[in-house]
């Protein structure tokens, strides 16, 4: 994956440099989607995803409905290859459904074309990796600043102040200057949070967060994540292994061969 941001980085240095204006379309995408229309934040409609595999058609999705509504905290637990990283993958976009729909707000984003999806996801949805997906090359500070860079948010004069601030959030301030080989994964991963923070977004999707770090680490990421719900009112959806945090949750759902199989709120 690295490999594959590394050139995206360079080749778009110099938009960086000289920020190209918005198309119509893709103001109305950086709106504020969330205002009005759907009653749910994020809604996935029977939505149905088939790979083709040289042993057939694989079934990764099988007619998914979820409604996860404003300010939520849920944990899409199941086994490896139950489909949950799909289903996620569904509402941020990088993956589209084979047949289905959803809503994030009023954007259909199923019907996005890539251009779009960029725009919006950008403005709209912060992801969190399991292995953090920090570019090597850039300093933590300047990891956390690219995706107001990419995305024009912000005056170009604020974005470090900004940086610092969300490294401050997460305990990383005083390594903004490092490279991300010099500090440890937890430390890593708070600097993906920050980065996920960078455009304010109001929903936050995190796959397996805390699956490469110890459990005091993992521990400390999903009180963070908590205060992120609690005191900042974002929406969390997170795919996780671990049963004792998915008990943590305000609503745990459940994901065993493609289906949902069981929903449990937790307040």
């Amino acid at each position: 994956m690295i490999g594959v941001l590394r050139p995206l980085f360079f080749r778009a240095a110099p938009l960086m440099r000289a920020p190209q204006p918005l198309s119509a379309t893709q103001e109305a995408l950086c709106a504020n989607p969330y205002s009005h229309g759907n009653c749910h934040l994020i809604e996935l409609r029977n939505v149905v995803k088939v790979y083709d595999t040289p042993a057939g058609k694989f079934h990764a999705l099988k007619g998914i409905n979820l409604c996860v509504d404003t300010h939520e905290f849920v944990a899409i637990i199941g086994k490896s290859g139950s489909g949950k990283s799909t289903l996620i993958n569904m509402i941020t976009g990088i993956d589209r459904p084979t047949s289905g729909e959803i809503y994030v707000g009023d954007t259909a984003v199923h019907r996005l074309s890539e251009g779009e999806m960029a725009v919006w996801r950008g403005k709209h949805v912060g992801v969190i990796f399991q292995f953090f997906q920090l570019l090597p090359t850039l300093t933590l500070v300047e990891n956390v600043m690219l995706p107001m860079d990419f995305c024009n948010t912000y005056p170009r004069r604020e974005r470090y102040e900004r940086a610092m601030q969300l490294l401050e959030h997460v305990g990383m301030a005083d390594h903004a200057h490092k490279l991300p080989s010099a500090v440890s994964g937890g430390q890593q991963q708070r600097v993906a949070i920050a980065r996920a923070l960078a455009n304010d977004p109001p929903i936050i999707v995190a796959d397996e967060p805390t699956g490469n770090l110890d459990s005091k680490t993992a521990n400390a990421i999903f009180d963070l994540f908590t205060r992120l719900v609690v005191e900042e009112g974002k929406t969390i959806v997170m795919v996780t292994h671990d049963q004792d945090l998915a008990r943590r949750v305000t609503r745990a759902v459940t994901v065993a061969d493609g289906e949902i199989k069981d929903e449990v709120r937790r307040v």
